[in-house]
């Protein structure tokens, strides 16, 4: 081993001229149980993502990104894995090597990264990814800093990629069914200082204060994703082989150099804004992801773009409306926005679909509703059923009548009987749950057993018969389990429905949180509970262990990068409301970002105010009369969704200053309008007497400079007062 090491040094200080591909790692494997039961049978790099196995967004980012050179490193399923890559394009990609590692007895990503370490095929500084990665950024700026960074500091290993969370309920972490993250990390250097969530019980952040030696300042993020995008130098590999103790790339290892004073190894982070970078690591994240892939955040990677072994070509169609070449459509079915459907698909009348994606050689009956959905290939869905925000593997027979609530998976194969409902979050599997199972994340994704795959463990083929050991079922699935002859005796009725077929997983369980890593949207009913948990929140708050406010480091441009990116946001929702979707759900969704922002309703107010008079200003006008009355009827036709967030008269107050900024930099062209605009938002109740009469006197005292809107709304504010006079001469 010392040998190799000083080999790999001494190739590292070789002649500069001499070139060194740019080399990636990737995982494909996730090491965790998180998509049980379906990667019992499948590898989850090969689970379809809007038609397309996840590794080839991977490889297909990392061929557009540079990278030279890739190694897959594969355990669970490794078989299937390695047969697919064998015969799939990237095996004959110009530029572009691809090399399978396989191992049978790696349990977590350190036994992964020790293994490569020694083969010793590294050589020099490399990309480090799972297989589950959609991105679209480019690896060149992040890889030279970290190369600049190294030449001057041998010590600084890592560079990891991280993004500004998108907002939520629970922030973007939650969004994609992960904990709340916290960073502490240099602004000057960024260099990461602290990697771990904030302890809920004391609702605190406790950091340690040699953190701030020689420091002018701390940044402390709760707002930041990490990306699971690695930029890595040699030792990384070595440090893992040194210490057999790490075994999670986060867990053990990032907080191991942070904690570790003696060795000195630095990670530092590199910020991306617009580009777009994640990891599937849930049916949250997945549903997620699945939905940027149809909005098409992920550009280029798209779904018209043939970046797989697919020959089927894909028409794009207004609304993010995918449909392969092939896909048979009732002249009565209706398909919605945000939909993918799959060549040799068809689609029976009267049925909708809206916000899915349908695999290949589906066949769904009439009078199905699907909405929120993700099909797989092969399957069938008789009459009359309805499934929403559910996961459908290949395979899978929906009889008649029945319905799928949210949340619910079914895996390969499965059928469910006539007229049954599934209950919301259920899983079921024709492969039976194992009775002893090891709540670790490191249990990797297959069961243990005496088979006939290699390491004593049984390899699921693609659409093969399933073989299940009698190590993983107790006695009663000894008697109903699966033979090679894929034969089931009984199923119980109450699991599946009459003449259904599979187990139901994690049926004795107690999820508390199911929502959070599952496909079906955040409901309403738990949208409310989390504002009114947040609210008892900010009431009892405590004191934050954190750097003392007067070291932090001031920085005033992000405060108002964060306001303009809150804006944005609400605009995006609004423009949804605009192309048809309800208005409740579109509420819900500004609700959610103002957790999100830990901003107030003024706020939202202000922001949506915005987004109407944008609008307003997009539509086609010539003459400043015209844009008058098109904003008339922008307000007149949105007044019932603004009202939601006009909670107070100081929610209206902030509604007419933010008219004022609007007028003075990027809407100017309502300038001789502001009077107007104002009476049109009092005729329709959107600002009271007493919001127009406080902004009036909250101006008054301003300089001159600041009154040319008050002095236009004179006239109006004096027909106000005479009203007001009058009313009470009356009264």
């Amino acid at each position: 081993m010392a040998a190799q090491r000083a080999g790999r040094r001494g190739q590292e200080m070789a002649d500069d001229e001499a070139h060194t591909p740019l080399q990636a790692i990737l995982l494909a494997d996730s090491f965790t149980q998180r998509f049980r039961p379906i990667t019992m049978e499948r590898p989850k790099v090969l689970l379809p993502l809007v038609g397309v196995p996840m590794i080839d967004y991977t490889l297909e980012w990392l061929a557009s990104a540079g990278i030279e050179e890739v190694f897959v490193f594969c355990c669970a399923h490794a078989k299937q894995v390695t047969s697919y890559l064998k015969t799939s394009r990237w095996k004959s990609q110009p530029n572009f090597k691809l090399t399978c590692i396989q191992s049978d007895d790696c349990v977590s990503a350190g036994d992964a990264l020790r293994s490569i370490d020694q083969r010793n095929v590294v050589l020099g500084d490399f990309v480090l990814v799972s297989g589950d990665t959609v991105s679209n950024m480019p690896l060149k700026e992040v890889i030279q800093e970290h190369k600049a960074r190294r030449t001057k500091d041998k010590l600084a290993v890592m560079t990891m990629v991280v993004k500004r969370c998108k907002p939520s309920p629970l922030t973007h972490q939650t969004r994609l069914g992960n904990e709340e993250l916290v960073l502490a990390i240099d602004p000057a250097t960024k260099q990461l200082l602290h990697y771990g969530a904030p302890n809920k019980q004391r609702q605190s952040i406790l950091l340690d204060k040699n953190l701030l030696a020689g420091r002018q300042g701390v940044r402390l993020h709760l707002d930041m994703q990490d990306c699971h995008i690695d930029i890595c130098s040699p030792e990384v590999l070595m440090l893992f082989t040194d210490n057999f103790d790490y075994q999670q790339m986060r867990r053990d290892f990032v907080r191991g150099l942070l904690s570790d004073e003696i060795m000195g190894n630095k990670v530092y982070t590199y910020e991306i804004f617009e580009d777009y970078a994640t990891r599937i690591d849930n049916f949250r994240a997945y549903d997620v992801v699945s939905k940027d892939v149809l909005h098409r955040w992920t550009y280029p990677i798209v779904p018209e773009v043939s970046f797989s072994d697919s020959q089927a070509t894909v028409n794009l169609d207004r609304c993010n409306k995918y449909r392969e070449q092939g896909a048979t459509v009732s002249r009565n079915a209706l398909i919605g926005e945000n939909t993918f459907l799959g060549q040799g698909t068809t689609i029976g009348s009267h049925s909708k679909i809206k916000n899915s994606v349908i695999g290949r050689g589906c066949k769904i009956g009439e009078n199905v509703v699907v909405e929120g959905s993700y099909i797989w290939d092969n399957v069938t869905i008789a009459d009359n059923v309805q499934v929403i925000q559910s996961i459908i593997c290949d395979g899978v027979l929906v009889k008649a009548g029945a319905r799928l609530e949210p949340g619910v998976v079914l895996s390969f194969k499965v059928t469910i009987g006539e007229n049954f409902t599934v209950p919301q979050y259920s899983k079921i599997s024709r492969v039976p749950e194992p009775t002893e199972q090891d709540s670790s994340d490191e249990e990797l994704e297959y069961a243990d057993s005496t088979g006939d795959d290699s390491g004593g463990r049984i390899c699921f083929e693609p659409n093969a018969d399933i073989l299940i050991s009698s190590m993983v079922a107790d006695d009663r699935k000894k008697e109903n389990s699966v033979g090679k002859d894929n034969v089931r005796q009984s199923w119980s009725s109450q699991e599946v429905g009459q003449d259904g077929a599979g187990y139901r997983w994690f049926k004795d369980a107690v999820h508390d949180e199911e929502w959070k890593q599952s496909a079906a949207a955040i409901s309403g009913e738990k949208i409310k509970e989390l504002m009114a948990k947040q609210e008892q929140e900010e009431d009892d708050i405590q004191d934050v262990d954190v750097i003392p406010e007067e070291k932090l480091l001031s920085d005033e441009e992000e405060s108002v990068d964060e306001d303009d990116n809150f804006e944005k946001e609400v605009e995006e929702n609004f423009k949804r409301a605009v192309n048809g979707v309800k208005l409740e759900n579109v509420v819900l969704e500004v609700n959610s970002l103002k957790l999100g922002y830990n901003k107030a309703f003024s706020d939202c107010a202000g922001a949506m105010f915005r987004a109407m008079l944008n609008l307003a200003l997009e539509t086609p006008h010539s003459t400043a009369a015209e844009l008058l009355s098109t904003t008339k009827q922008v307000i007149s036709k949105w007044s019932t969704l603004f009202r939601n967030f006009l909670k107070s008269e100081d929610d209206q107050i902030e509604v007419l200053l933010k008219f004022e900024e609007l007028c003075l930099e990027s809407a100017s062209e309502f300038s001789p309008l502001f009077s107007k605009v104002v009476e049109e938002l009092y005729d329709k109740d959107l600002v009271s007497e007493e919001a127009v009469m406080s902004w009036a006197s909250e101006k008054a005292g301003a300089e001159e400079a600041d009154k040319v809107f008050l002095r236009q709304c004179e006239s109006f504010i004096k027909w106000l007062n005479e009203a007001e006079e009058e009313e009470s001469e009356e009264d």
